[in-house]
């Protein structure tokens, strides 16, 4: 699995001391930072005016930066400070500067390219009014908005808003992503995220999910090695057909579902039984939840089996306690409601919540929504890249369900398996178009699945 790693702010801050202690300078660090950003900003705008919102502390030094090394390369650039740089190597960097630094006051006149190095990592608390004030109005009359490593007002680690955060058209990152660029709501204003290289350790258990490494087809395979998904009907028996023909389309060899009345509209190529048992030994996955209804014998059923497992929807609510899930090599995919019942009033982050709920459950929680995060009992923590906003539309939930149990089935380990399904669950949405349904949806993962060796 291709992965991009994404750093709490505490592991920043550690990975910047060893590279310190390694040989690096504070001003070597924020020299990459500037030059990183510099570089960024001439591709995306060429030479447009810039002006540049400088703050006191290292953020405002990499703008610093970025300001003298844009105005070597011909762009006008102007500054304006939010206060006297503070740390050494701000004042540093502000000293080689040679152009005029502004006070940032209501005088201060915008430009048609804003770059935001005010705050960045680390900051707990939003600007003080009158400065929202000026750092609002400046951004909402340019043009372009590009920001440094954080638009200012975002919480690093939560990516909470605590101010009033414009929408930006660039973030370039420093070093690698951070939580925030990839959780709500602040992942709506960072607008395109780029990361530049500052030279610091960034090997981390939380990544961006990115492009699969899915199996190769044995050529002496069969419907059975190539994995046989068995799903559970219930009440609704839509919502298994899309389960299953999501299955089917996700490359799964065989696709049966457990059913004691027939169900209109799924391929014939789908198996339909009354009479399979859960504890067939070819089953390479089960699946239990969509459509289930208020029949929580469909789930006692299928955690009597010794097959891994996906549980979605219904199934969720009907566990009760999330203990339920120990030692059953499961895979949970709640929404925020499910989540909620399931695992009560969990503090801290969603990426917190995310990693305590699967460690109390030893299950692998896909924790859906517009940020999707996928985590496992050991610490690993998958982010979700950006996705398609038509995705919020009834029964993709039942579509994804379905792909993660067709790639388990065909030999992923359950934290592999749920990665894939996100990222191929996003790529299929892109394919599918704005006016999908979930059955257009379905349709798109072989479109999907071609882009994983791309």
């Amino acid at each position: 699995m291709i992965q991009r790693p994404i750093l709490a702010s505490s592991f920043i801050r550690t990975s910047e001391q060893r590279a310190i202690d390694g040989g690096a300078s504070v001003e070597q660090l924020m020299e990459r930072a500037g030059t990183a950003l510099a570089e960024a900003v001439v591709r995306y705008i060429a030479k447009a005016p810039v002006l540049l919102l400088c703050g006191p502390g290292n953020n405002g030094g990499d703008g610093y930066v970025a300001a003298r090394l844009l105005a070597d390369r011909g762009v006008h650039v102007r500054v304006a400070a939010l206060g006297e740089a503070r740390s050494e190597a701000a004042v540093r960097a502000r000293d080689r500067f040679a152009g005029t630094v502004e006070t940032l006051t209501a005088e201060t006149m915008t430009g048609p390219v804003v770059v935001d190095a005010l705050f960045g990592t680390g900051m707990s608390r939003g600007l003080e009014a009158a400065a929202e004030h000026q750092f609002l109005r400046l951004c909402e009359a340019a043009k372009v908005r590009i920001a440094c490593d954080l638009p200012t007002g975002v919480h690093s680690d939560s990516g909470a808003l605590l101010n009033a955060v414009p929408d930006f058209d660039l973030t370039v990152a420093f070093g690698a992503l951070k939580p925030a660029h990839r959780l709500m709501p602040s992942m709506a204003h960072c607008g395109r995220v780029v990361v530049g290289d500052i030279g610091i350790e960034t090997q981390s258990d939380w990544f961006e999910i990115g492009r699969p490494n899915l199996p190769p087809l044995d050529r002496a395979g069969h419907k059975y090695s190539r994995g046989l998904v068995h799903l559970l009907a219930g009440k609704m028996p839509g919502a298994i057909a899309l389960a299953a023909t999501a299955a089917a389309r996700a490359g799964a060899g065989y696709v049966r579902v457990s059913t004691s009345r027939s169900i209109d509209g799924l391929p014939a190529a789908i198996v339909q039984t009354d009479t399979a048992p859960v504890n067939d030994p070819r089953i390479g996955c089960i699946l239990v939840g969509p459509g289930m209804g208020d029949l929580p014998q469909v789930l006692t059923l299928a955690l009597t089996s010794h097959a891994p497992k996906v549980i979605d929807a219904d199934a969720i609510g009907a566990l009760g306690e999330p203990e339920r899930l120990r030692g059953q090599d499961a895979i949970i995919t709640p929404h925020a409601g499910e989540f909620a019942a399931l695992f009560g009033d969990v503090q801290g982050s969603k990426a917190e919540q995310a990693l305590a709920a699967a460690q109390r459950s030893g299950a692998v929680v896909i924790y859906k929504g517009p940020d999707t995060l996928v985590a496992a009992p050991d610490g690993r923590l998958g982010f979700a890249p950006p996705a398609p906003p038509w995705l919020a539309t009834a029964g993709t939930g039942d579509v994804l369900a379905g792909m993660a149990a067709a790639l388990r089935a065909q030999g992923l380990q359950s934290f592999e398996a749920a990665c894939a399904a996100v990222w191929l669950h996003g790529r299929a949405a892109e394919a599918a178009g704005p006016f999908m349904i979930a059955d257009d949806l379905a349709a798109a993962i072989p479109a999907a699945l071609a882009l994983r060796d791309g």
